[in-house]
C-alpha cells in the first residue's frame, strides 16, 4: 500500500507543516506490520489537537501495546481541505501516511459541540461512509469519546461506538475484541454485539428514541434488555493504568499549549454546579507526586520544552501542590525551564506559591470568579469572596505581575442586572488595586451553556438578544484604558447550548449545514449563521426550543440512558440548593455529598495527603560555574520536510534540540531566558538550503564535532548541521556575497526559455519592492551566471550584498514576464553562500 506524497501537495497551503507529521518522539511504528491499526482523530486544526493531553496520553499508551499501531489526523483548513478534494487525496495518519479509511478504529476526541461537522469533514475525506448504518466490512469503526461523548445523541447516527468516560483501560479491551474479531473474519454486526458488553462503552445503534405527537422525547429504548444504559469507565489508579509519557511528543510548528503538559489529577469535587467537567470526572485522583516529579524531570531532559505546566481542573487544590513546586523549580530553575499553575483558584493562590511561579519568568496570572456577585456564587456554589480575589490581585501586583486575566460567565440562572454591576464593579477594583503599576486587566466573558450532568442541566439559556444587550451593558460600563473587554459570540453560544442538550433530530441538521458548507464553527471568522438558520429550517425544527427550554424535574433527557455514576436526583436537589443559595460542601474536606459516583471500596477519592521526600537527580540543580564564553558559528542544511518549516519554529526547534543535548548554552537575561541561538536570515517557505548559518553561545569550550554530533542527534528530519567552526574575536561574516542556487522541477520548456532569455543578456532592471519602497538593479549585476543542469532543473549565481537580496524565483519571473510563468511546483535550494571576490 502506497503512502501519500506531500511534495506538490502542500505547495502554497498555509501553515504547511502541519500535515507533515515527524514531531520528536513520534512512534513511526509500521503500518503494514501492525494487527490493529487505530487513528486518533481530533476534530479541528492541529495547533489545538496536538495541545490535547488526553489525545497524547492515548497515543502513548496504545503504541506501547505489541501490535498495535496508533496514528494521529487533525481537521485540514480550508485551503488544505479544498486541495485534497482537487486531487482527490484521501485524508491521511500524519506518520502512516496512509487514508484513514484503511485504518481498523478511527477515534474522534468531542471536546466541543461547535466540532461536530469537522467530524464529517475529516468522515467524508477519508472516504469513510458518513453515517453507521451504510458502512459496510470494509469500513473502519468510528468511535468517539470526550465530555461531548455524555450527550453524543446529536452525531450518534455517524458514530458505531461511544467511550464513555475515561479510555484507557476500555480502548485496551476494544483493541483485543478487535483483533480477535479480525482473525475470526466475523461480520461487522458481530464486533458491535462483543463491544457492547464492554463496561462504558455504548452502541448508539442498540438504542431507539420514541417521541410523542408533539414532538417530545418520551424514551430512549434499548435493544437488550441487558443493555439499558451505559455507566461511565473512571480509572481508579492513575499511575498504574495511564502513567505519564516519559518521551512526549513534540510540535515542530507552533501550537496553542507548546510546553509540557502534566496531568497531577483528574476531578474535582469543589461542586461548581455549572461545571460539567466537574462532575462527569468525578472523583477526585491524584497522581503521586514523586512519579510527576520524577516524570517530570525525565520528560523536560527528553522533550526540551522550556515550561512545565501542571495541569487538573484545579491545580491548587492538590495536596502536594506546594512541595511539588518547590521540588520541580529547584530542579528545573537552573536550566531557565518555567513551571506554570494554569488552573489556580482564588483561596489556594498562596504567597509561598506565587514566589515560586515568578522566579524563572511570569507565565501569566489568570483568575476565575465566574460570577461578579458573592450572591450569584453562592448560587453557583463558587464559594468565593470579592475580598480574597483584591486581596490575590494585589499579591500578583506586588511581586510583578503587570497583566491580570479575570474570567466571568454571564447569563447564569438567576442572574440580575446587579450582578451584571457586580462583575464590572470588581473588574474595575482589581484594574485600580494595579493602577499605580500601570497593570493591565483582561475581562473575558463567556455565556452560560446548560450542559448534560450537571445540576443546571434542566435550566435553559437567555435568548441570544438577551446576551447581546447585557454585552452592550458590560462593554459601556468597562470603557477603561487599562481594561480589556473579550467575549465569547452569541450565535456560537447559542449553538453549543442546542447541541449540548439535543438528541437525535439534530443530525439531519449537522449534515445538511456541513453540505452547504459550515466548517470550524467554533471560529468566529469561519461560522457561516445563515446556513445553520438555513439547515434547522429546512429540518423544521426551531433551534430556540432546545437552547431554551427549561425541562422539569421528571422530563426524559436525551442523555439519560447514559450516565456519568450521579443520582439524578442528586442532580435535582443541587438545584434546588442553587435557587435557595445554599452551599455544598467538597466532600475530599467534608463530608460525602452521596452523588453517586463512589462506592468506597473500589471507588473513591486517592488524595495524597502526606508530603513526599522529593530528591531531584545528582546534579540536576547545579548552577553554572565561572563562565569562559564561546561562540560558535555553524552552517546548516534544510531540506525534505523540514522546508515546510518557518524560520521562528526553526529557531524554537534548534533551541529546544539544544536544550535535549544538554549543550552547555548560554541564556539570555530577563523574565523570558531563551538559549543564546541566532540565524543570518529567515529562509522563505517552501525553499531547501545546504547552506544556512546560525550562531551559537557556549558557557565553555567543546570540540566542533561534539557541538554538531550532539545537535544533530536531536533535531527533526530534514534540518542538519554540516559543520561548526569557533567565531574569531573581531571577525564578522562578510557583507558581500555570491549566492548559488538550483531552481528545479521546471518544464523543459521552461528550461529553454530561460536559457533563450539569459544568452541574450536583455538590459533588465530587475525591481524588488520592500517596506522601505523599491529597490532596483541591473539583471546582469545581480545573476553573475545561469546554466542548465539537467531538462528540468537550472543553476543561478546571484550576488547579494546588504539591502540588495534578490530570489531565485522573483528573478526567474521578471527574466520571463512576457514568456512562459515558472511553474507554481518549482523547487529551490541553496546550496552555497561564499564570499565575493572584489
Amino acid at each position: 500500500m502506497k503512502s501519500i506524497d506531500l511534495d506538490d501537495l502542500l505547495h502554497n497551503i498555509e501553515r504547511p507543516a502541519r500535515y507533515t507529521g515527524g514531531e520528536i518522539h513520534a512512534r513511526l511504528k509500521r503500518f503494514d506490520a501492525a494487527q490493529v491499526r487505530i487513528a486518533l482523530a481530533f476534530p479541528d486544526v492541529y495547533e489545538v489537537g496536538m495541545s490535547h493531553l488526553g489525545l497524547r496520553i492515548l497515543y502513548y499508551l496504545l503504541n506501547a501495546m505489541e501490535g498495535v499501531m496508533a496514528d494521529r489526523a487533525y481537521t485540514p483548513w480550508p485551503d488544505f481541505e479544498k486541495r485534497l478534494r482537487e486531487t482527490r487525496t484521501p485524508l491521511y495518519g500524519l506518520e502512516s501516511r496512509r487514508p484513514l479509511n484503511r485504518f481498523d478504529l478511527v477515534g474522534f476526541s468531542l471536546q466541543y459541540e461547535l466540532s461536530y461537522t469537522n467530524v464529517l469533514t475529516m468522515l467524508d475525506l477519508s472516504g469513510i461512509p458518513l453515517r453507521s448504518a451504510e458502512r459496510g466490512d470494509g469500513d473502519p469503526f468510528v468511535i468517539a469519546g470526550g465530555p461531548c461523548a455524555f450527550n453524543p445523541e446529536p452525531l450518534a447516527p455517524f458514530l458505531d461506538l461511544v467511550v464513555l468516560g475515561e479510555a484507557e483501560e476500555a480502548l485496551k479491551e476494544l483493541v483485543e475484541l478487535l483483533r480477535l474479531w479480525k482473525e475470526a473474519g466475523a461480520p461487522r454486526s458481530e464486533f458491535l454485539e462483543a463491544a457492547r458488553k464492554v463496561p462504558g462503552v455504548y452502541v448508539p445503534a442498540f438504542f431507539t428514541p420514541r417521541y410523542d405527537a408533539s414532538g417530545r422525547l418520551r424514551a430512549v429504548e434499548p435493544r437488550y434488555a441487558d443493555y439499558p444504559n451505559v455507566r461511565k469507565r473512571l480509572v481508579t489508579d492513575l499511575d498504574r493504568v495511564s502513567p505519564l509519557p516519559s518521551h512526549p511528543l513534540v510540535p515542530l510548528v507552533d501550537i496553542v499549549h507548546n510546553r509540557l503538559g502534566l496531568e497531577i489529577a483528574r476531578g474535582c469535587t469543589r461542586g461548581c454546579r455549572f461545571c460539567q467537567a466537574g462532575y462527569i470526572y468525578r472523583p477526585v485522583r491524584e497522581r503521586d507526586p514523586k512519579e510527576v516529579f520524577h516524570k517530570a524531570l525525565t520528560a523536560i531532559d527528553t522533550s526540551g520544552f522550556e515550561e512545565i505546566s501542571l495541569l487538573s481542573l484545579s491545580t491548587g487544590d492538590y495536596c502536594q501542590v506546594a512541595p511539588l513546586l518547590r521540588a520541580l523549580m529547584e530542579a528545573v530553575a537552573s536550566r531557565k525551564v518555567a513551571v506554570s499553575l494554569p488552573s489556580m483558584r482564588v483561596g489556594t493562590l498562596t504567597q509561598e506559591l506565587m514566589e515560586q511561579i515568578r522566579k524563572v519568568r511570569k507565565t501569566g496570572f489568570t483568575v476565575a470568579p465566574e460570577a461578579g456577585s458573592e450572591r450569584l456564587r453562592r448560587v453557583i456554589n463558587k464559594n468565593i469572596s470579592d475580598a480574597d480575589l483584591i486581596t490575590t490581585a494585589r499579591d500578583a501586583y506586588h511581586l510583578g505581575w503587570n497583566l491580570m486575566k479575570l474570567y466571568f460567565m454571564m447569563g447564569l440562572p438567576t442572574e440580575t442586572r446587579e450582578d451584571l454591576d457586580a462583575l464590572a464593579d470588581l473588574s474595575l477594583e482589581v484594574w485600580k488595586a494595579g493602577k499605580a503599576r500601570k497593570a493591565k486587566v483582561n475581562v473575558s466573558v463567556s455565556t452560560f451553556v446548560p450542559k448534560p450532568m450537571t445540576p443546571f442541566q434542566w435550566v435553559g439559556q437567555i435568548p441570544r438578544e438577551e446576551i447581546r444587550e447585557r454585552l452592550a451593558y458590560l462593554k459601556e460600563r468597562l470603557k477603561k484604558p487599562g481594561v480589556r473587554l473579550k467575549w465569547h459570540d452569541p450565535d456560537q453560544s447559542f449553538l453549543e447550548a442546542v447541541f449540548a442538550r439535543g438528541d437525535r433530530r439534530l443530525a439531519h441538521v449537522i449534515q445538511d449545514a456541513w453540505h452547504r458548507g459550515a466548517r470550524f464553527d467554533g471560529w468566529g471568522e469561519w461560522l457561516r449563521m445563515e446556513v445553520w438558520e438555513e439547515a434547522f429550517r429546512r429540518a423544521g425544527i426551531d433551534p430556540s426550543r432546545w437552547a431554551q427550554r427549561a425541562f422539569e424535574e421528571n422530563d426524559v433527557l436525551p442523555w439519560d440512558h447514559l450516565s456519568a455514576g450521579l443520582d439524578k436526583a442528586f442532580l435535582w436537589k443541587e438545584y434546588e440548593k442553587a435557587r435557595a443559595e445554599e452551599p455544598t460542601g467538597d466532600c475530599r474536606w467534608e463530608r460525602c455529598s452521596r452523588c453517586g459516583v463512589c462506592d468506597h471500596k473500589v471507588v473513591e477519592p486517592r488524595l495524597h495527603r502526606e508530603e513526599p521526600a522529593l530528591n531531584p537527580p545528582e546534579g540536576a540543580s547545579s548552577a553554572p560555574g565561572p563562565q569562559a564564553l564561546r561562540t560558535y558559528r555553524f552552517r546548516y542544511a534544510k531540506r525534505g520536510p523540514a522546508r515546510f518549516l518557518g524560520q521562528l519554529e526553526v529557531g524554537r526547534l534548534f533551541e529546544r534540540a539544544i536544550r535535549r543535548s544538554r549543550l552547555p548554552v548560554v541564556f539570555s537575561r530577563g523574565f523570558h531566558p531563551h538559549p543564546k541561538v541566532s540565524f543570518s536570515e529567515a529562509l522563505p517557505l517552501g525553499m531547501e538550503s545546504q547552506a544556512e548559518e546560525g550562531t551559537l553561545q557556549l558557557e565553555r569550550a567543546l570540540s566542533s564535532d561534539h557541538i554538531r554530533e550532539a545537535l544533530n542527534r536531536e533535531l527533526p528530519e530534514g534540518l542538519q548541521v554540516l559543520d561548526v567552526l569557533e567565531a574569531q574575536p573581531g571577525k564578522h561574516p562578510p557583507r558581500e556575497r555570491l549566492i548559488t542556487y538550483r531552481v528545479s522541477h521546471l518544464t523543459p520548456s521552461q528550461v529553454d526559455c530561460i536559457m533563450a532569455i539569459w544568452r541574450i543578456r536583455p538590459r533588465l532592471r530587475l525591481v524588488k519592492k520592500t517596506k522601505r519602497g523599491q529597490v532596483e538593479a541591473p539583471l546582469d549585476e545581480v545573476v553573475q551566471s545561469l546554466e542548465r543542469v539537467n531538462p528540468s532543473a537550472v543553476l543561478m549565481r546571484l550576488v547579494d550584498r546588504p539591502g540588495w537580496h534578490f530570489r531565485p524565483q522573483a528573478v526567474l519571473e521578471q527574466l520571463m514576464a512576457d514568456s512562459e510563468p515558472i511553474s507554481d511546483t518549482a523547487r529551490v535550494c541553496k546550496l552555497s553562500a561564499d564570499p565575493l571576490e572584489s
